[in-house]
């Protein structure tokens, strides 16, 4: 069964290298090399990932931190509108193009990072999830785990990216939530 894994260092950086060999040798994982970034990167990223994505049947999918950072002090990077706006988008083509999506949510940071605050990304996974949920999207709520133990999963040096204990941590949901997707998924 292939399955297509999209999302930002989250992903590429953390728990991305881990789920291929969680998944084991009855999957296909594609991930783009590209830092899927923001939503809207992403958007257009699904034309130029389209035909390595053919044949997904199930995508998991990653979006938020780069959406959510206040860089310059006047507020998210991507308002509210602009990211259901186009996590909707993204969402409508995953659906009409693959089987299952299923959509983590933001993991959290440490208090000390400059740029992402956790009301900020809290706000924003509420946000976003019941929207996705009447489409349909399963959730995979990283946030909820992660946030159990912040200083033992995410990065003191950097106050967002995963530790090795977060990656495994994050690596082994994400592919229990696969493998539970691919037995209600019909082998093509």
């Amino acid at each position: 069964m292939k399955v297509t894994l999209l999302g930002d260092s989250i992903r590429m950086a953390g728990y991305g290298p881990l789920v291929p060999a969680l998944l084991g040798d009855g999957f296909e994982v594609y991930q783009p090399q590209d830092n899927c970034r923001f939503a809207k990167y992403t958007l257009r990223g699904l034309f130029d990932w389209e035909k390595q994505m053919a044949g997904s049947q199930i995508v998991h999918w990653n979006n938020g931190l780069w959406d959510f950072c206040d860089l310059f002090g006047d507020g998210p990077f991507s308002t509210e509108d602009e990211y259901t706006t186009n996590m909707l988008r993204i969402a409508d083509l995953l659906l009409a193009r693959h089987d299952k999506v299923i959509f983590a949510t933001t993991t959290p940071v440490t208090e000390q990072n400059p740029h992402d605050k956790n009301p900020v990304i809290e706000r924003y996974n509420r946000l976003i999830v019941p929207l996705l949920e009447e489409k349909g999207i399963l959730i995979n709520d990283l946030h909820a785990t992660v946030v159990q133990d912040i200083d033992r999963y995410i990065r003191k040096d950097d106050n967002i990216h995963l530790t090795d204990a977060g990656a495994a941590v994050c690596a082994r949901q994400v592919a229990d939530a696969i493998l539970a997707v691919s037995k209600t998924v019909t082998q093509p």
